[in-house]
């Protein structure tokens, strides 16, 4: 019973750092959204991270085969890049954070649903009954941000961004790079700066600003966001599959809401603090529901061949020790 037990808590110690490492992100980006532009502080998060950890990856020398090489290409394009302009370009364009928080939100849902198919997962009753009530607890956490003003193609970003997401996941867990996390943050970090140091360059809004509040959301963004959020959203992937990693997401926006106001001092409402236990509650659910089973898993009866009984062909009987039947066993269990 030890070993579950510490198993248990070795993952809500990493639930819950993940939870607090990847709202950070979203204080970072306030920090900095009154410094530079969105393209500007995405260009130089991945510009500072994708060096230190090139500068760790020249130091190690890794060898990563071609095929991981594009695969991590492709899963940080989505992953960061998709995901992380996706939900800036739609605060640029007037979505409130409260409807951005609440579209990207569908995530968990989203990522059950298609894992089934894609994975091979198993989602039970109660998980989906968990996800729905999270989403909910997220709607009443943002409900008093839904207002109106943006454009209306542009409540398509953070859907198109939470696709982004749940894509690289589905990707990663059916193809199984098998590269370790380190390395693979390095090539998605690698792209991202690419894709948005070409984009930012571009709007010619590259040149970082001098304002100390810029470099302050960049360390936010990178130590804390990057190498803790994500890293550890990749590691609970791992651990426990796409549904239960997911569910976390759904006590992120609370914990959003809880830093602006310690922060920023961002009022808090009685019913955002009703959405935040019903986002807890329903993250309880999933996660004590009943896990999830990949393709690849045997069931009992198809238990391991040292655990299965031996049948010989036309015995008709199964002998319990394994040892051959011979003709005066047979005479001795017929009397």
């Amino acid at each position: 019973m030890a070993a579950p037990r510490r198993d248990a808590l070795i993952g809500a110690a990493i639930g819950t750092v993940f939870v607090v490492t990847w709202s950070s992100g979203f204080i970072g980006a306030q920090l900095g959204a009154g410094a530079a532009p969105a393209s500007t502080l995405l260009a130089w998060r991945f510009i500072v991270a994708g060096g230190l950890l090139l500068a760790w990856a020249c130091w190690r020398r890794p060898r990563i085969p071609p095929r991981d090489l594009a695969l991590h290409a492709l899963i940080g394009a989505l992953g960061q890049g998709g995901y992380l302009y996706g939900v800036f370009l739609a605060a640029e364009h007037g979505v409130s954070a409260g409807v951005d928080n609440l579209i990207t939100a569908l995530q968990p849902l989203v990522a059950a649903v298609l894992a089934v198919p894609v994975l091979g997962e198993r989602v039970t009753r109660r998980q989906l009954a968990g996800f729905a009530a999270g989403l909910g607890g997220v709607a009443l956490v943002v409900g008093g941000d839904l207002h109106g003003g943006a454009p209306a193609w542009a409540y398509a970003l953070p859907l198109a961004a939470t696709l982004c997401l749940v894509g690289a996941t589905l990707i990663e867990r059916r193809t199984r790079p098998s590269i370790g996390l380190i390395d693979a943050l390095t090539v998605q970090a690698g792209i991202s700066a690419l894709l948005f140091t070409v984009l930012a360059g571009a709007g010619g809004d590259l040149a970082p600003p001098a304002d100390p509040a810029f470099w302050t959301a960049i360390a936010v963004l990178v130590v804390l966001a990057m190498f803790g959020g994500y890293g550890l959203y990749w590691v609970n992937v791992r651990r426990s599959g796409v549904g239960r990693a997911s569910a976390l997401l759904y006590l992120t926006p609370p914990a959003t809401m809880l830093g602006a106001w310690a922060m920023f001092g961002t009022t808090l409402t009685p019913l955002s603090l009703v959405g935040v236990l019903a986002c807890a509650a329903a993250v309880a659910v999933v996660l004590r529901a009943p896990a999830a089973h990949g393709r690849d898993r045997r069931s009992p009866a198809q238990g391991s061949p040292a655990q299965a009984p031996v049948r010989r062909a036309g015995a008709g009987r199964e002998e319990s020790d394994g040892s051959p039947r011979t003709p005066e066993r047979r005479r001795a269990a017929s009397r």
